[in-house]
């Protein structure tokens, strides 16, 4: 019996809306984009490092990890539908563990680097801190925590404007969205005894054409296009995020961190 794929689900009025792009063909799903993906992992510094990476997801950027030749790869994943694409990804060339992102089942002081792109975002403020206390639990002291997620500008955003975006974007997605801004951000890693090192920015345009494109190629773009328009109720669901997203394009910014465990 074949495992459903987790975007499966044939309802897409409410799948979750990374799910969604991902059965319409969309493949990377982080508001960056593939560009702040690959700065990111170049500031991590992977080569000859043991690198764990929190929900992997597609396993596209577990792909990407293994282009900077790690010492060794392991994916943390909850859902064995993505776990399976995960590892068709990395070919035999790392290993995937069940787990969950606060509790991988890891050996504290055990890898060199963790990563998480577009996961904590979808998390409460308590279960963000929950993750990341179990990030800097499994790094050994000097070891990196690099993240990919989104944020609300400017760090004086209002807290009407914080809620009100919030609860656009979570019914858009059919998912809770919790971004912080950038001083936020910063402040709940180093609340978990990390150092911030690193923060950069990128454009939110994850359903703009001209990153769909840099990031699917122009063939991967019209197959998604082409999805689209044989899917209505994905059609609407589609046009309603990206109404979301251009809504309040000026408070909505893709973020990167590198944090570093200190080493006493």
């Amino acid at each position: 019996m074949t495992t459903p794929l987790p975007f499966d689900e044939r309802d897409s009025a409410h799948i979750p809306g990374h799910w969604l792009l991902a059965r319409l063909g969309k493949r990377i799903l982080r508001p960056g984009g593939k560009a702040m993906t690959e700065r990111m992992l170049d500031a991590a510094a992977l080569r000859g490092a043991e690198v764990v990476e929190l929900a992997p997801g597609l396993g596209k950027t577990a792909a990407l990890i293994l282009g900077h030749d790690p010492a060794s790869y392991r994916g943390v994943e909850a859902d064995p539908a993505a776990a399976a694409l995960t590892t068709a990804a990395i070919g035999g060339r790392g290993e995937i563990t069940a787990g969950d992102a606060a509790a991988t089942g890891l050996a504290g002081d055990s890898a060199d680097a963790v990563i998480g792109e577009a996961m904590l975002t979808m998390q409460t403020d308590k279960h963000k801190a929950e993750i990341i206390a179990e990030a800097f639990r499994v790094l050994r002291p000097g070891g990196r925590y690099a993240i990919h997620e989104l944020a609300l500008r400017p760090d004086d955003l209002p807290e009407e404007i914080k809620t009100e975006i919030r609860k656009a974007m979570s019914r858009s997605i059919k998912v809770n969205a919790r971004p912080l801004t950038a001083s936020e951000w910063a402040a709940t890693l180093t609340a978990a005894g990390f150092v911030v090192d690193t923060i950069d920015f990128a454009p939110m345009a994850l359903l703009r054409p001209r990153r769909v494109i840099a990031d699917e190629g122009l063939l991967g773009t019209a197959r998604i296009v082409c999805n689209i328009l044989r899917d209505r109720p994905a059609r609407e669901r589609v046009l309603a995020m990206r109404a979301t997203f251009e809504t309040h394009r000026d408070a909505l910014i893709a973020i990167s961190i590198i944090a570093r465990k200190p080493n006493a």
